[in-house]
């Protein structure tokens, strides 16, 4: 369902200026290359990922609650490990998601490749590139841990056991992304990366919270890059 969402949503937000675009120039706007080149388009394409995952979340929360008949929060377990120190575990999550994103970096500078959807997007206009930077860092960890290690990894965990869910939540996790990233097999073994450490975060813990931190932390590195990125690469021709 969180997949279906994000894939109609942002369509029903992009339709009041796809039409404006229909009715002022024609069969023309929506042609292949006419859209890859529409700056607005792409942006409310984007814009629209916002609802989508609010859409999301409720939804969560109302397999998560049965209806708001139970607690919501307490239900998928969005507190710190007991057995340890919070202070510690934070800063050993913060420690893991800064590792892995210097392992993504050596990765994808080490074997390159074509760009993503997601270059092209963040490179199509300062605006979209800001939204962009925005989702990452503060819809997009909130909703995919709540949906993937939230509600899928306890329910698989409980009926095939804690290795089976590991591997299937990756998976899943891991694929959702794949689209996006197809043309960049570097990229998509980063996110593969990525997905088996939040789930094992949240299968060694028993908790949300530092799988969550974990996500967090490194879509915030990733966002902070993406909205300075220009500035960086001027920096560097200079």
């Amino acid at each position: 369902m969180s997949v279906l969402v994000l894939g109609v949503v942002p369509l029903l937000v992009l339709a009041p200026y796809l039409i404006y675009r229909i009715a002022t120039v024609g069969q023309a706007a929506i042609q292949p290359n006419a859209i890859k080149s529409d700056k607005m388009m792409i942006f409310y394409s984007v814009i629209g990922i916002i609802p989508a995952h609010l859409i999301t979340l409720y939804l969560a929360y109302l397999v998560i609650s049965e209806g708001g008949r139970k607690p919501f929060w307490k239900t998928i377990r969005w507190e710190w490990p007991r057995e340890t120190s919070p202070t510690i575990v934070v800063l050993l999550s913060i420690l893991i998601a800064v590792v892995l994103y210097g392992l993504a970096w050596g990765v994808t500078t080490l074997y390159g490749g074509a760009k993503t959807d997601l270059d092209l997007l963040i490179e199509s206009s300062a605006y979209t590139r800001i939204a962009t930077a925005f989702i990452a860092f503060a819809t997009a960890p909130l909703v995919e841990e709540i949906v993937y290690r939230g509600v899928i990894y306890p329910a698989v965990e409980k009926v095939m056991g804690m290795g089976f869910a590991i591997a299937v939540v990756s998976l899943l996790f891991a694929g959702v992304h794949v689209f996006q990233y197809r043309t960049n097999i570097a990229v998509i073994v980063v996110i593969t990366l990525l997905s088996i450490t939040l789930t094992v975060a949240r299968a060694v813990t028993g908790r949300l919270l530092p799988s969550f931190l974990i996500h967090l932390i490194f879509n915030g590195v990733q966002s902070v890059l993406i909205v300075l990125g220009p500035y960086i690469d001027k920096d560097l021709v200079k």
